[in-house]
């Protein structure tokens, strides 16, 4: 199964909806405490239309990962871009429960790459992970990330501050 990224739209609120509750559980531990609305369509919906004005603004794009038939597999953001010296973003992504450890993560991390050096034009791409989410760690690792520190209480997970290992991508030197 082949992994594609798009631009998300305002009408897969239903489907994430659906993904998103489906996998609940699978999520929980590596994301923010999310309010019951979040894993409604409404809430969904919500989300999509700041992750929108986001990409309007200029300091997003937000994709959804899915299959090459159009099966929704999951999300990924390149966010917080940054211009000038900086030339930077942040990626974060999640994978449905059911489609874990299938290389999915891994294609779609380096599409983003790609996406972020070749149309975005920027120099680095910066990932951060849970020290104990190897399985994540592994896809930015398989798509030539490198880690390069340990953030003490970075951000807060599952109502919790916590330590995330940092990873970062450069832009090839030859473009």
């Amino acid at each position: 199964m082949d992994t594609r990224l798009r631009l998300i739209r305002v009408d897969d609120a239903a489907t994430l909806a659906a993904v998103v509750s489906a996998s609940a559980d699978h999520l929980r531990p590596w994301e923010p405490t999310r309010s019951p609305a979040y894993f409604t369509e409404a809430g969904q919906h919500d989300v999509i239309v700041q992750a929108l004005a986001a990409e309007r603004a200029g300091t997003s794009v937000p994709f959804v990962i899915e299959s090459v038939d159009g099966e929704l597999l999951g999300r990924i953001t390149l966010s917080g871009i940054t211009r000038g010296a900086l030339q930077s973003c942040a990626m974060g992504y999640w994978i449905r429960a059911d489609r874990v450890r299938q290389g999915h993560a891994s294609r779609a991390v380096r599409a983003a790459a790609a996406h972020a050096f070749d149309v975005l034009r920027l120099h680095r791409v910066q990932a951060e992970t849970l020290p104990e989410n190897v399985g994540s760690q592994r896809a930015l690792q398989a798509a030539g990330f490198t880690r390069y520190g340990l953030a003490p209480e970075y951000l807060r997970i599952a109502g919790a501050w916590r330590d995330h290992v940092m990873f970062q991508l450069l832009a090839p030197t030859d473009r």
